[in-house]
């Protein structure tokens, strides 16, 4: 193809005189110079197979036809959990964070950020640090995941050593993260077990693995199994006499009923602000929920903070401004505490919304029948020959283990979603039996507890 031919208004890619001026520019021979450090055998080696270009509504029908494809709430039943669960997101939250205002500068972090956003991300601080018992909270990062592996990176920045314990009940997704964050740090990551009957983390193993070289705990309450740690306390306990943090993993909903972390002494804080008010989306956005205990802790924490001051002129009127943005890479280059250069600004205005239009009784009202939906489930759930439900003798929340006694996890799994229903993710590489996690909220009538009832009663 000619380069004339290859030529777009808006694609100078496609024009082949611009691509060779760059290529020449920077010394290139060709655009796969570029990519020369991408091993060759994980190059896909031709052209993507797209078709030609046609009408806006040609090309809308197809896309249309291939999205309904996918096995989507509500006309697929989902109880699929283990760190985005479904949630309902009132009209009210999305009309907020429609709102040009909020939409358009959805991740701010210069000076210049309007002092509406700076009180909304203040607010969400505000009620953050009110559902955490914690005393400093930053305005966001990415999700639960990125959250835990920067909490785990801050214990080893403050306390100066080289290890963290990990629950062996932590979700295998943020298990993941945190291993990514912390090795570059020369860190290194000790799984503590759990107890195989309650679920709950063992803490004999935990009081074994603890030495002088132990920077920090991450442990997750409830935990990725559903399960409720009933004595945080006495971990965290455990934790503070060897000299090291507490890092507690959240999820935000489960606070309107079981102690927050503050209340049993965790230094750190993180979550994923997903359930409050963000739709399950393939992938993101999430929150990223990130708080601490002493607000000395907050000169070393990640991401901005909102600070609420007065202007000179007038010491009447209240103004907002970001204060600590030394921390981050945009200030301070490679001598940052982490690379935060967005944020989930707009989500965490989604959740303080959510928090706000809910308030107090209506959060606990909502955790009630979270609670009485899931343990229905449970109950029900353990009629069905073939299978034990709840498997874990621990306490729990919203969440909980089904283990098979003769099917394998990913047939119930895949035998599941055929049937309609997106329910029983495999545990049982966690759990050392076949099993998988199911998630009741208060979206989930009876009548969808019987109809998961009756496809999981024909795929065992």
């Amino acid at each position: 193809m000619s380069g004339a031919s290859r030529r777009h208004p808006f694609l100078p890619n496609l024009d082949d005189d611009f691509v060779g001026r760059m290529l020449r520019r920077v010394g290139a021979a060709t655009l796969d110079d570029l990519f020369s450090d991408i091993p060759r055998d994980m190059k896909l080696g031709r052209a993507l197979r797209l078709p030609e270009g046609g009408s806006e509504y040609s090309v809308r029908r197809e896309i249309q036809a291939r999205l309904r494809q996918n096995k989507t709430p509500p006309e697929t039943l989902c109880f699929l959990g283990g760190g985005v669960w479904p949630h309902y997101v009132p009209a009210a939250v999305e009309s907020i964070t429609s709102r040009q205002e909020f939409y358009t500068s959805y991740t701010p972090y210069q000076a210049e950020v309007s002092q509406g956003v700076l009180q909304a991300l203040f607010e969400y601080q505000s009620l953050m640090c009110d559902l955490l018992g914690m005393e400093a909270c930053n305005s966001s990062l990415y999700d639960w995941a990125s959250a835990a592996g920067e909490a785990v990176r801050m214990a080893g920045r403050v306390t100066g050593r080289s290890k963290a314990l990990l629950g062996g009940n932590t979700g295998p997704q943020r298990r993941g993260v945190i291993k990514t964050y912390t090795e570059p740090m020369g860190m290194t990551l000790e799984t503590v077990d759990f107890d195989r009957a309650t679920g709950r983390t063992d803490r004999e193993d935990l009081r074994r693995k603890l030495s002088e070289d132990v920077a920090c705990l991450y442990f997750e309450n409830p935990n990725y199994f559903g399960v409720i740690e009933d004595d945080a306390a006495e971990l965290v306990s455990l934790v503070h006499g060897s000299g090291a943090l507490a890092v507690a993993g959240v999820d935000p909903i489960s606070l309107s009923l079981i102690r927050e972390p503050g209340a049993y002494g965790a230094d750190i804080a993180v979550g994923e602000g997903q359930p409050l008010g963000i739709p399950m989306n393939y992938g993101g956005p999430h929150l990223g929920i990130f708080a601490a205990k002493d607000i000395k802790l907050a000169r070393s924490m990640p991401g901005r903070l909102i600070g609420l001051t007065t202007p000179v002129a007038d010491q009447q009127r209240k103004a907002f401004a970001m204060v600590l943005q030394a921390r981050e890479q945009h200030i301070r280059r490679e001598g940052a505490m982490s690379n935060v250069c967005t944020n989930q600004s707009l989500m965490a205005v989604a959740a303080a919304s959510y928090l706000s239009l809910l308030g107090k009784e209506g959060f606990r009202r909502l955790g009630e029948t979270v609670i009485a939906n899931s343990h229905f489930a449970a109950k029900r759930l353990s009629r069905i020959d073939g299978v034990v439900s709840p498997h874990f003798k621990g306490s729990f929340f919203k969440e909980f283990v089904v283990s098979y006694k003769e099917a394998k996890a990913e047939s119930v799994f895949g035998k599941l979603a055929k049937r309609g229903v997106l329910a029983g993710s495999p545990t049982h590489r966690e759990v050392g039996s076949q099993s998988g996690l199911y998630c009741v909220t208060e979206v989930h009538t009876r009548d969808d507890v019987e109809k998961l009832a009756a496809a999981l009663a024909e795929a065992v």
